[in-house]
């Protein structure tokens, strides 16, 4: 599977939803996150989310998505954080 993760969050909560993504995927620039994952992390981190966050005040958007394969994927401007393999 490979998940994007896009969150609009307010402030006092940004570095808690921050350093608990950066432990499953990669992060790709300010409040989005990407990876390869398994089921059983991506149920892992709605779990998490939803304890860290305000669902009042917050928003998370998931795309879930069958492999990194299933879309195209563009940047217009500047290309942050640039995913490289690291052997």
């Amino acid at each position: 599977m490979y998940l994007i993760v896009v969150y609009d969050i307010e402030i006092g909560r940004v570095n808690k939803v921050h350093k608990f993504l950066r432990k499953y995927l990669f992060w790709r620039q300010n409040s989005v996150f990407e990876g390869e994952i398994t089921k059983s992390q991506v149920e892992k981190i709605k779990i998490g989310l939803k304890e860290i966050i305000k669902k009042d005040r917050d928003s998370v958007l998931m795309y879930i998505l069958e492999d990194k394969y299933s879309f195209k994927f563009e940047v217009i401007g500047i290309e942050k954080n640039l995913m490289e393999t690291i052997l």
